[in-house]
């Protein structure tokens, strides 16, 4: 039995630099993506986003829905906005990320995207899980993982994405 939609893993992306880390030229048959976390950091405080694109650019407003965080006496809830949060409150510049978001394609004749975030830290013992979805422009042809201030840069870990 053949697999009618392998799995495809793209090149990993250091995130030792830069403010934005970009996974371009995903074919329009694709149906899922997971992005992938592992031992990432950043340079400030910014919450990391996770943006959806099309042909006409990244978008960044239309998000719905939240994350939150779970740590021992205390939760942090934010709903999404300008990208699917990695998590809920600004994390200090020693946080270190690992996990994944999930994207599935949700409707293909108004190109929604639903996500499932699933980020735990090494650095201390918090969980980060969270839901949304975003309608784009046109067929989603790439994803952004950058910062809400856009100026913080990534100083530790790579990133991935596979897709299906």
């Amino acid at each position: 039995l053949a697999f009618q939609n392998p799995i495809t893993l793209a090149t990993e992306q250091a995130s030792t630099s830069g403010t934005a880390i970009d996974f371009t030229s995903i074919p329009a048959s694709v149906r899922r993506i997971t992005i992938m976390f592992v031992g990432v950091s950043t340079n400030g405080t910014s919450i990391i986003l996770v943006q959806l694109g099309d042909s006409g650019g990244i978008e960044a407003t239309g998000y719905s829905g939240a994350t939150s965080t779970v740590a021992a006496g205390s939760t942090a809830v934010s709903n999404h906005s300008a990208g699917f949060m990695v998590e809920p409150a600004a994390p200090g510049a020693t946080t270190v990320r690992h996990g994944s978001v999930v994207l599935n394609l949700e409707d293909s004749t108004d190109n929604t995207w639903v996500a499932s975030i699933n980020i735990g830290r090494s650095d201390t013992a918090i969980t980060t899980q969270g839901g949304g979805s975003k309608a784009l422009s046109a067929t989603l042809d790439r994803v952004r993982i950058t910062t809400v201030n856009g100026t913080d840069a990534f100083d530790a870990g790579a990133i991935n994405i596979s897709y299906e």
